[in-house]
């Protein structure tokens, strides 16, 4: 009895293996061979399958990307810098040329680059240009003793006190004022936002370029009088010879509002885009105007001991007696962590986004912006953060459309094939009636009568909803036709003669033999719908400015210029978009194959 026992056991192992090996098309290993659940067998044939583990792989990591990273890059949906508009990719901007290390005399920090010259008055270029014009050095410039960069162009004064200026030259800015040219010496120059301008020994103060940005007015009393001067794209302020602060405007502002108690005692001037900060002869700093990004927020430890400070865009940078710096400010591209110096610091220097120490040895090290890992777009905008933003938006979107349609759908479809007759009759004209609705026209129509009386977060949820309530005919016909052959299994038969109601016959019964051809089509839905809201962001009746998604993003680069000179600000969209739904798309294949194998054979 025993030896027949074995033989039945051998010959249903046998049978079992042999029914394993024509499910999965091929012979199993000896861990194979093993009796396995259907959804394990599933899930092996998924696992096995390189292109849909692949399209996992590359989703999850773009999903992880979109959902993660955002709490380490927080972007401000609003913010705009026109002085960082299409700005390519790469984090060369700090990357002083080797030529100029251990021979520096200054260095000057621009928009997107920097200018520096050494101990021979050499010049040296470096980072982001905004335009070539900058790489196109004046011929027998002299040797150069001082050098300033702006947004686009650089001003520098020889050993003669020569005033050269090179880069963009539109609004004036290659106009060198006549008294300059004619004899006035002049010991200072400034790069500014499309102005220029230059201190004469005398005091005496020239700006050139565009006269309508700012609204310059010396008083007679302190032309003749500057001692320095500091500017940004609001006002010029000035230093007297006399130790006293004056705004060389006449418009009262933030920064006009100086404090009576340091006027005769400043020794040193700086200026951000919203405050100013004068350094007082016992070492103090007073800072005046709008704290913005914590500009206002001073050290503690630093009054006292300040000799200098300079300004960026929203930090100041101060060296202090014992031979150190420190900073404080804007924070977002590292501006205020101040790099270890071995060496006793000589000289430092800020602007926009970024500051460099040269030390004694005429080493230069900088720290700040280094520059964009996909660089930015036409408002300064870093697109690798949007990129970001922008996909977990348009997964949202799509993911809770899916979910919309998915359900109107399954219930429809599942009541339609359960029911049959006048029910089934009426429903499957509904759905065709839904199905023949252009959703593309019928979107634009919508959103171009409603769009503008809503607000954007109710434009986003009306999307959603829209392309849920178009997209579930389809889902509702295979389900439809999967209850159709499901309704007269046996089981079905058994739970109507226990007296089970409909409702819990087609949803706890026949749905969950039919849940994996809703899974799988419900992924391929996912894809879809994901394409469909970023062309209705592209062509501008989706999600808009400022929210980022995918679509939106590409919408900005459809010019002839964007294509040709800033093709970063469409590659990486779209290629992240693509890969995103090409992704999708092998996982509901693999999905399906793994499923019913058989689908390979047909």
């Amino acid at each position: 009895m025993a030896d027949k026992n074995t033989k039945k056991k051998r010959e249903k192992s046998t049978v079992g293996k042999a029914a394993q090996r024509m499910v999965f098309g091929g012979a199993l290993t000896e861990e194979q061979e093993e009796i396995l659940t259907p959804i394990q067998m599933v899930f092996r044939s998924f696992v096995q399958d390189k292109v849909a583990m692949t399209g996992v792989i590359c989703f999850l990591f773009i999903f992880m990307c979109c959902v993660v990273l955002p709490f380490f890059l927080p972007i401000d949906m609003y913010y705009q810098d026109v002085t960082q508009a299409n700005v390519g990719p790469g984090f060369g901007m700090l990357d002083v040329p080797s030529g100029l290390q251990k021979k520096a005399r200054q260095v000057s920090l621009g928009s997107t680059f920097s200018v520096g010259i050494d101990e021979k008055g050499n010049v040296y270029e470096w980072g982001r240009f905004p335009t070539n014009k900058l790489k196109k050095l004046p011929a027998d410039m002299g040797s150069l003793v001082q050098v300033s960069a702006g947004l686009d162009h650089v001003v520098a004064l020889n050993d003669a006190g020569e005033v050269v200026t090179w880069g963009n030259d539109r609004m004036g800015l290659a106009s060198i004022p006549l008294e300059l040219r004619m004899g006035e010496t002049v010991k200072e120059v400034y790069a500014g936002y499309q102005i220029s301008l230059a201190l004469t020994e005398s005091g005496r103060l020239y700006n050139w370029g565009n006269d309508f940005l700012i609204d310059i007015k010396i008083p007679k009393e302190v032309q003749g009088n500057i001692q320095k001067f500091v500017a940004n794209t609001d006002i010029v302020m000035a230093l007297t010879k006399d130790g006293e602060v004056a705004a060389l405007t006449t418009k009262t502002n933030a920064y006009t509002a100086i404090p009576e108690q340091i006027q005769g005692r400043v020794v040193d001037l700086a200026l951000t885009d919203e405050s100013v900060a004068a350094v007082t002869e016992d070492g103090q700093v007073h800072v005046w105007g709008n704290n913005v990004k914590g500009s206002r927020n001073i050290k503690e430890e630093v009054q006292g001991h300040v000799t200098a400070i300079e300004g960026g865009r929203f930090h100041y940078v101060v060296q202090l007696d014992d031979g150190t710096v420190q900073a404080w400010g804007d924070d977002t591209f590292g501006q205020t962590k101040v790099p270890d110096i071995k060496g006793k610091v000589k000289d430092i220097t800020a602007g926009y986004y970024g500051s460099y120490i040269i030390d004694e040895s005429g080493t230069v090290t900088g720290w700040g912006l280094k520059g964009y890992l996909m660089g930015t777009d036409d408002f300064g905008r870093d697109i690798f953060r949007r990129l970001l933003k922008g996909g977990r938006m348009t997964m949202t979107v799509g993911a809770i459309a899916v979910i919309i349609s998915t359900i109107i759908g399954v219930i429809i479809g599942g009541i339609s094939g359960y029911k049959g007759g006048k029910i089934d009759n009426i429903l499957m004209r509904l759905t065709e009636i839904v199905s023949s609705l252009p959703f593309l026209p019928f979107a634009i129509i919508l959103s171009a009568i409603i769009g503008n009386n809503i607000s954007e977060t109710q434009r986003i949820i009306m999307i959603m909803v829209i392309l849920g309530l178009l997209s579930w005919p389809g889902i509702a016909r295979l389900v439809r036709g999967s209850v159709l052959a499901e309704r007269e299994q046996e089981f079905v038969t058994a739970a109507k003669a226990l007296g089970i109601r409909e409702w819990g016959i087609i949803f706890r019964h026949i749905l969950p033999n039919i849940i994996t051809v809703i899974i799988v089509n419900a992924t391929l839905d996912f894809a879809t719908c994901m394409l469909t809201e970023s062309s209705l962001s592209f062509i501008g009746f989706g999600v808009s400015e400022p929210n980022a998604t995918w679509g939106n993003m590409l919408n900005g680069a459809r010019s002839a210029t964007v294509i040709e000179n800033f093709w970063w600000r469409w590659v990486y969209p779209a290629l992240v978009l693509a890969i995103c739904t090409i992704s999708i798309n092998c996982i509901g294949d693999g999905l399906r194959d793994a499923i019913d194998p058989k689908s390979k054979e047909r």
